[in-house]
């Protein structure tokens, strides 16, 4: 039998047991939690350059590997001037340079209607890759709360500063009034957003570098250049290093997670970073072996926390398919009433969308192949100049998309106001559904995967939400005879025949498998604040006046809201 060539990724390590032996890479591979108090400085470089190989070597397609390969997310945060800088050159120095990463921002208060961590998305490691990341969501946190708990203190020459660099933040009032409750909802917010990232293979280490007050103020009146803070605030004044001491307090009480490095001595502090991140390396490397299969090894125990006992999954129980999906509208329009409904409808609804403020705008759309997706959202943004809204037709992932978190690929599509684009307004033709639809009924995602999903779709969509997005839904359903007849006009149709393909034959086949797939997705992420419209029609002309009398219906009401 011929065996193909195999190749790898462009600069792909070799296995990292190509370079070392077997004996030595697991030595240095095993997790130790109490390395910092037996390796030595050579020790420790040698651990570390092994171990960020070996877990880029996981991402390698050729030869086949059993791995899940799992990215490391090192979150530096902290107190200026506690060796936070000084900590990551130190790692840098000591791995191989090439392969890390390294992201800086500086705090800004959240944007306007998108949630505190959309705006750092696209700076996420792929999996088998390791970046610290300076700053991050949790600048944008800490600025804002300072912003909010100093506003009293401040005079009125701060606030007229303030107010002309932040126009598009001060126009939205502040949900809640205390920065206690606006921390803790945050907080709560990103827990649930980073279990996300931790189940879909990007694991996290934050870090907390903290000096005392002496300290900070001795090293900002010494002769080194200051980076740029992270924070934005005046480190000079002690009541504001109070107050941020107090924020900083409350965040580390609610989250368990974050590793406190003292920064009083900085060379130190870059010796206990480095052994973290190694011993993070090495924790991602047991996450990538184990995570497709029940662990055939013996994970190390850990002497810092007790392991939780692992909570049994209830069986799925896929619910009863309802009426909607199956009890298919059959009425007829006629073209000229169709023609009529049609212009005014469209005439209202860009109305709408261009009376919403900048409000961003989701619309999200999925249903059987052939159902009139593409029809309805041709009809829907007809009014609307093309600078105004973006189409994203979604198919299978590419190679770079599946090496990062599921949604991600959905998440740096979003609309945001960090970008340079018009447009605010975002359709989705096929979605992050497709993950409890086509994944699980054809078997590209594992059971634990899609069911899964439900619960982190519904808080992606809920971050949206409670951000002020509004995501509008649509299901649209026809049945089994109907799709046959529109398959047949696409083939026999020139320019529609593009949008026939074997896998749509092929999925006729599973059709009651789809059915049922779309009934346990519609039960489950049914929510309040992100609702599903289901359009069950053969008729297409009705299909779309309906969707534009929803989306009407939605934005007048989200309107009113206001």
């Amino acid at each position: 039998m011929s065996q193909k060539n195999d190749t790898t990724e462009p600069e792909a390590p070799q296995a990292v047991s190509s370079q070392f032996s077997e004996q030595v890479v697991e030595e240095r591979l095993t997790p130790n939690p109490l390395s910092q108090f037996s390796m030595d400085k050579n020790a420790l470089r040698l651990a570390l350059v092994t171990a960020q190989y070996a877990l880029r070597a996981t991402r390698q397609q050729t030869p086949p590997t059993l791995n899940k390969p799992t990215g490391l997310l090192v979150l530096v945060n902290g107190m200026e001037q506690a060796g936070k800088g000084t900590a990551v050159k130190q790692l840098r120095q000591w791995v191989d340079p090439r392969l890390l990463k390294v992201e800086a921002t500086v705090g800004h208060a959240p944007l306007s209607y998108q949630p505190i961590w959309q705006v750092h998305t696209g700076a996420m490691p792929r999996h088998g890759d390791v970046m610290v990341y300076f700053g991050n969501w949790y600048a944008d946190l800490l600025y804002n709360v300072m912003r909010i708990a100093t506003s009293n203190n401040e005079d009125k020459e701060d606030k007229k500063k303030q107010s002309k660099n932040q126009k598009h933040i001060d126009k939205n009032a502040l949900p809640i009034a205390k920065w206690q409750a606006y921390l803790q909802q945050q907080l709560a917010e990103l827990k649930a957003f980073e279990q996300d990232l931790v189940a879909n293979h990007t694991r996290l280490l934050k870090c907390w570098f903290h000096v005392d007050m002496e300290t900070l103020h001795s090293r900002l009146q010494d002769s080194e250049a200051d980076p740029q803070f992270l924070y934005q605030i005046d480190w000079n004044s002690k009541t504001v290093i109070e107050k941020f001491n107090e924020v900083a307090a409350t965040l580390l009480r609610q989250q368990d997670d974050w590793i406190i490095i003292d920064g009083d001595d900085k060379s130190a502090a870059a010796d206990d970073f480095c052994h973290e991140v190694l011993h993070a390396m090495q924790m991602a490397l047991v996450s990538s072996r184990t995570s497709t299969t029940e662990s055939t090894e013996k994970k190390p125990p850990s002497k810092t926390k007790k392991s939780k006992p692992k909570v049994e999954q209830a069986p799925f129980e896929p619910v009863k398919i309802p009426k909607s999906l199956t009890n298919i509208d059959d009425s007829k329009i006629s073209k000229s009433e169709y023609n009529d409904a049609l212009a005014k409808k469209q005439t209202r609804l860009a109305e709408l969308l261009r009376a919403r403020q900048g409000r961003h705008v989701v619309f999200a759309f999925e249903g059987m192949d052939a159902a009139g997706k593409g029809g309805a959202i041709k009809r829907l943004v007809a009014a609307l100049d093309p600078r105004e809204y973006q189409i994203y037709n979604i198919g299978a992932p590419m190679l770079y998309e599946t090496q990062h978190p599921y949604l991600w690929r959905f998440w740096t599509k979003l609309p945001n106001e960090q970008t340079n684009r018009v447009s605010r307004i975002a359709i989705f033709d096929r979605t992050w559904y497709g993950r409890v639809l086509v994944e699980r009924v054809e078997g590209f995602a594992t059971d634990e995967e899609w069911q899964r999903a439900y619960d982190e779709i519904n808080r992606f969509e809920s971050d949206l939400t409670t951000a002020g997005t509004l995501v509008i839904k649509y299901w649209l359903a026809i049945d089994k005879k109907e799709q046959l007849k529109r398959f047949e006009a696409r083939k026999d149709t020139p320019h529609k025949q593009f949008k026939l393909t074997d896998d749509d034959w092929r999925n006729r086949d599973k059709w009651s498998d789809y059915v049922q797939s779309a009934a346990d997705m519609l039960a489950r992420t049914d929510t309040k604040t992100a609702p599903w419209c289901i359009i069950a029609t053969n008729e297409k002309r009705q299909a779309r006046l309906d969707v534009l009398d929803h989306a009407i219906q939605q934005l007048s009401e989200a309107s009113d809201g206001n």
